[in-house]
Order: structure tokens, then sequence, then C-alpha cells
């Protein structure tokens, strides 16, 4: 994982998420708080895509590629608990 540009990235989002509570401390119209959440959770959504495509592209590999039977079904099942936690919010 790129940990400067995903520092990058999440303090940008900060930036933007205090923005955004500034919105409603100063009672701005609603439907532009709910676009500017939503800008937030694409970038996070983003920023949560590229740290999984790293991890798959590393832990993951490492993983299957490996001997250790119970180390491939524990990555897998993370991943798979990861997908199943995404799909409930």
């Amino acid at each position: 994982m790129n940990n400067d540009n995903t520092l990058r990235r999440l303090k940008t989002i900060e930036g933007h998420l205090k923005g955004v509570i500034r919105m409603v401390e100063e009672d701005a119209y609603c439907i532009d708080v709910i676009r500017q959440i939503q800008a937030v959770e694409a970038a996070l959504n983003k920023v949560s895509s590229q740290i999984l495509e790293s991890h798959l592209n590393s832990c993951v590999i490492t993983a299957i590629q490996g001997d250790d039977a119970s180390e491939r079904e524990r990555v897998l099942q993370e991943i798979t608990e990861v997908f199943e936690m995404a799909n409930k919010v």
C-alpha cells in the first residue's frame, strides 16, 4: 500500500468532512449538505478500494501461493467478511 498517497487522500477527506460539519453548523441548505456528504462517502470508498486492491495484490496472493492451508482460508474469510460488512452498511 502506498501510505503517503493514502494518508494524503484521507487528510483531504478529513478537510472536506470538516467543511460539511461547518455547513451543518451554519445551517446550510440540506440538499447541499447531502451532496457534500455523498462526495465524502465516494472519496472514502475510493480509498477503501485502493487499500483492498493493495491487500489483494500482496497479503492475499502471498497466502494463496503459500503452503499454509489455514492461512489461505483465513485471508479468504477476511475478504468475505469485508464484503458482507459493506453490504450491511
